[in-house]
């Protein structure tokens, strides 16, 4: 049966909407995840991640609050942010080295900021993020061209030897935002690494078009993604959109695309409907057509719902001063 957009937001958005930091008998079966120094939860972890995961000294588990606690290793407030991020860092290497969690592909992978913490910046690897049920930064950018005949998208192909979504559809250039960097220069460095753009064309040509957010699990019947299920993965996806002529073809510039079509709307809509995007893409496509004109109030019986669940106001803190 053919995907409504509706169904495509409810792959992406799927954790259930009666949980709040304020409600913990709401996050049954779950533990939180707290910083020091710091009552707010940063991130939600199964019962079974805590228990495999093997421990060190730097963490506290609290089995009748449900708690994780990361414990300060230094009372210097200067030092607290890097003895985070290296006590994170060691009980990763931990669970590497015991092979502990197939979502780590046995390897290690570049460091992903921890929003909201109190006390700087503090890092934990980009696999590992979603065993925490931390919040991840992405950034999404969307190529088009207008023809003769219409508006036109760029779609690629992920390669099918990917981890996670091997062989789905996708945005045309996507990638997690690092520790230290911004999501306008991830999308200028992803856009050169996999659709080989000319930086000078998409630094002067790309436009910011807003930030979407969902809260995910992680569930083969929603897609899988690959690895452990049941994990929690709440998302800010930074939106971009860049006009190109006619005469500008995309190429794979990495492993990580097989091939760029250049679709008309009513082939990217087939796509959507018959699932062939990746979950969190379907969603940014579903945004682009809202934005461009292409779904409409007067057609979509449930535009007021997918315009709202696409900005899910997340659980946890984004900024530091953030009071939840």
């Amino acid at each position: 049966m053919p995907k409504s957009n509706l169904d495509l937001i409810n792959d992406c958005d799927s954790f259930p909407y009666d949980t709040f930091p304020s409600q913990q008998s709401a996050f049954t079966g779950y533990y939180t995840f707290l910083l020091p120094n710091d009552a707010r939860p940063h991130g939600l972890l199964t019962s079974a991640t805590v228990q495999s995961m093997p421990w060190t000294s730097d963490f506290r588990i609290d089995h009748s609050t449900k708690t994780v606690h990361l414990l300060p290793a230094s009372h210097n407030p200067a030092d607290l942010a890097s003895s985070c991020t290296s006590a994170l860092s060691n009980l990763i290497t931990k669970a590497i080295q015991t092979n502990t969690f197939p979502i780590l592909h046995g390897k290690h992978s570049e460091p992903y900021p921890i929003l909201g913490a109190p006390k700087g910046p503090i890092s934990i690897e980009r696999f590992a993020r979603s065993l925490f049920g931390l919040t991840a930064r992405g950034a999404h950018l969307t190529v088009y061209t207008r023809t003769v005949h219409g508006l036109s998208i760029w779609v690629p192909r992920r390669s099918p030897t990917l981890f996670t979504y091997p062989h789905c559809l996708d945005t045309t250039v996507a990638g997690g935002v690092t520790t230290g960097e911004d999501p306008f220069t991830c999308i200028v460095r992803e856009a050169a690494e996999e659709a080989s753009l000319p930086e000078e064309l998409v630094r002067t040509h790309a436009r910011s078009c807003g930030v979407l957010s969902y809260m995910g699990l992680r569930d083969e019947a929603r897609g899988g993604g690959g690895g452990e299920q049941g994990l929690v993965t709440p998302d800010l996806i930074y939106v971009f959109d860049l006009e190109v002529g006619e005469e500008v073809r995309l190429e794979p510039g990495d492993d990580e695309v097989e091939a760029f079509y250049l679709w008309d709307v009513e082939t990217v809509r087939r796509g959507l409907a018959e699932g062939g995007f990746k979950t969190n893409s379907a969603v940014v496509m579903v945004d682009f057509l809202m934005r461009h004109g292409v779904v409409r109030p007067e057609t979509e019986g449930d535009y007021v719902e997918i315009a709202m669940r696409m900005h899910r106001r997340l659980p946890f803190p984004v900024s530091a001063r953030q009071v939840l």
